[in-house]
C-alpha cells in the first residue's frame, strides 16, 4: 500500500495516532525532497502545483478555518506534520485550509494515542450531537463563557479529542471575545424590545435567535451564545442594559 493509502485507512478508523513514520516510504526520494516538493512545487505562488493548494484552500466551507470555526483561511495545514511524516507531505487527504493562527497553534503536534487524535475536517463530523455549552456571566458589561459537555453516549477517546481540540486552540477565549462583540451589537435591539414586551419579548426574541443558529450549526459559538442568553432570566429581564 502506499502511503497515502495507509494514511486513508488510519484516518476513516480514527487511527492516525498508530502510524508510524517508518511505515510510510517513498521510493527513491528522500525526506527533504519530499519537503521541498511540498514547499517549492506545491505551496509556493506560482509553482507547478499551486493550483492544487489553491484548490485545497477552497475546501472550506464560506472560507473559514475548520479548526476554529472563525477566522479566515489564508494557509494549509498538515494534520500529521510533514516534518515527522514527509512522505504525506503533498497528500490532499493530510492537508486542510486553516487559519494562520490555528496552524500556528497545532504545530508540529503529532497524535501519540487515541484521545491525542486530532479533529479531521474530513473524516470527523461530531455537529449531529450538541457538545458546545455556554453560561452568561452577569457583569457590566455581560460575558459568555463556553465550555464543552460531550453527550453521554460518546466514547471516552472522542470526548478527550474534542475537549483537547477546544483547549489547544483556544476556543473559549476566542469565543468570549466574539460573543462579546454581539452582545454589543444587540443591545440597542434588546432594548427596543423590552421597551415594547418586556423580558417575555427579549427572551423569545433570543430563543428565536438561537433556534436559527442551531438550524445552520448547532454547535457553533453563536448557537450556544443566543440559548444561553435565552434561557437567563437576569439577562433579558435588563441584565443586557448592563
Amino acid at each position: 500500500m502506499s502511503a497515502a493509502d495507509i494514511y486513508e485507512a488510519a484516518a476513516e478508523s480514527s487511527e492516525l495516532y498508530t502510524l508510524k513514520q517508518t511505515r510510510l516510504a517513498v521510493t527513491n526520494l528522500s525526506d527533504a525532497e519530499l519537503i521541498a516538493i511540498y514547499e517549492y512545487r506545491m505551496a509556493k505562488k506560482k509553482s507547478v502545483g499551486r493550483f492544487i493548494y489553491d484548490d485545497l484552500m477552497l475546501a472550506a466551507p464560506f472560507g473559514r478555518c475548520p479548526l476554529c470555526g472563525q477566522r479566515s483561511v489564508s494557509t494549509l495545514d498538515h494534520i500529521l506534520p510533514k516534518t515527522l511524516y514527509p512522505a504525506l507531505s503533498v497528500t490532499p487527504l493530510n492537508l486542510i485550509p486553516a487559519c494562520a493562527d490555528c496552524n500556528h497553534v497545532k504545530s508540529n503536534v503529532s497524535p501519540s494515542s487515541a484521545d491525542d487524535e486530532p479533529i479531521h475536517p474530513y473524516y470527523d463530523d461530531f455537529d449531529n450531537d450538541l457538545w458546545l455549552h455556554a453560561d452568561v456571566v452577569q457583569g457590566s458589561p455581560p460575558a459568555v463563557a463556553f465550555f464543552v459537555t460531550p453527550p453521554a453516549g460518546w466514547s471516552d477517546s472522542v470526548k478527550n479529542r474534542v475537549a483537547k481540540h477546544f483547549s489547544m486552540f483556544k476556543l473559549a477565549a476566542l469565543y468570549s471575545s466574539h460573543a462579546a462583540q454581539e452582545l454589543n451589537n444587540i443591545k440597542y435591539s434588546l432594548t427596543q424590545l423590552f421597551d415594547r414586551g418586556g423580558e417575555t419579548a427579549v427572551q423569545q426574541h433570543l430563543s428565536e435567535q438561537a433556534d436559527s443558529r442551531r438550524a445552520a450549526n448547532a454547535n457553533s459559538w453563536q448557537t450556544a451564545t443566543y440559548t444561553a442568553l435565552a434561557r437567563d432570566s437576569w439577562f433579558c429581564q435588563e441584565g443586557f442594559t448592563a
